[in-house]
């Protein structure tokens, strides 16, 4: 299938400005090259459009780092069979308790404002590194304003020190002794055109979900996606909505020993409504299709 995003144009990765041309590629390889540390980067890799473009990126500037894949028990097969076929020196981390479990054990599912399973499955990794990452300006207004190319982030938010591109940020970046973690996002500028720009210019494979109509990869049911796209997602995947139901079936008796209330939660069907929906809408998902033997879809 031909791929939906055609990049109109040139120079995209290119733009201009009062003091002439702004090359993107190459200000994302020279933010890499500035601080690379001698074991190298943790490379956070998810798979998707800019978790590539960081890759190449950093091969292209030469620099030495590890690709690490946090999977979360519930990733798109899709997705990981493509980090499998196409790039097998990305490692693969497997997280110490699935999601099934961790959903259990915190009694109630992750929402938005309570994302405790990215935490725990996807950013463990990398204590103690210098780590690179695909953030972007542009997939949210509370990016643009809370992130920037070089981080160092801290156990408290009060703690999150941000810093630019100047001269005088990154002296204070380089140096900084603050514990935790030290994070570069080399693409926080580019525009999703940008990205895209980047894979077909490269000649890149990406993951065929993008394809079908995907704009975003990641957890199946994440609560960060739109009541459509999880509608979709387990319409495709309902294998992985008849472990949510099965663990949320457990999380309410996990409840009741802890005499918790669950309130308008009598039936696991109604704890994932009211997950997808709030309480303004009921509905009832269906689907059918078989996952691929090889992903661990089981939830014990």
């Amino acid at each position: 299938m031909e791929c939906m995003y055609i990049y109109g144009g040139v120079g995209m990765l290119q733009e201009n400005t009062l003091f002439g041309v702004k090359d993107k590629v190459k200000i994302a390889i020279d933010r890499l090259q500035t601080f690379e540390p001698p074991e190298g980067y943790y490379l956070a890799f998810s798979g998707g459009k800019d978790s590539q473009c960081i890759y190449h990126l950093a091969k292209e500037a030469g620099v030495k780092f590890d690709a690490h894949y946090n999977l979360t028990t519930v990733d798109p097969p899709e997705l990981v069979y493509f980090i499998r076929d196409n790039y097998p020196d990305v490692i693969i981390d497997k997280p110490e308790m699935s999601m099934w479990r961790l959903i259990i054990k915190m009694r109630i599912p992750p929402l938005r404002n309570k994302r405790y399973c990215c935490s725990v499955l996807k950013e463990q990794g990398g204590k103690d590194r210098i780590c690179v990452t695909g953030v972007r300006w542009a997939e949210s207004a509370r990016r643009k304003a809370n992130r920037a190319a070089f981080e160092v982030l801290g156990s408290k938010r009060k703690d999150t020190q941000l810093f630019n591109d100047n001269d005088e940020d990154r002296r204070l970046f380089e140096n900084c002794m603050q514990k935790g973690k030290r994070i570069v996002n080399p693409i926080i500028d580019w525009t999703t055109d940008d990205v895209w720009e980047y894979i077909h210019t490269r000649g890149l494979k990406y993951c065929k979900l993008y394809d079908e109509g995907f704009t975003r990869l990641g957890c199946i049911g994440c609560p960060m996606g739109s009541i459509k796209q999880r509608e979709r997602e387990f319409e495709r995947y309902p294998k992985y909505k008849e472990n949510y139901l099965k663990t949320f079936r457990r999380m309410l008796a996990a409840r009741e020993k802890k005499d918790m209330s669950n309130k308008d939660w009598k039936t696991p069907e109604e704890v994932m409504n009211w997950w997808i929906y709030g309480t303004e809408k009921k509905h009832e998902l269906e689907g059918q299709i078989d996952l691929f033997e090889e992903v661990n879809h089981e939830p014990f």
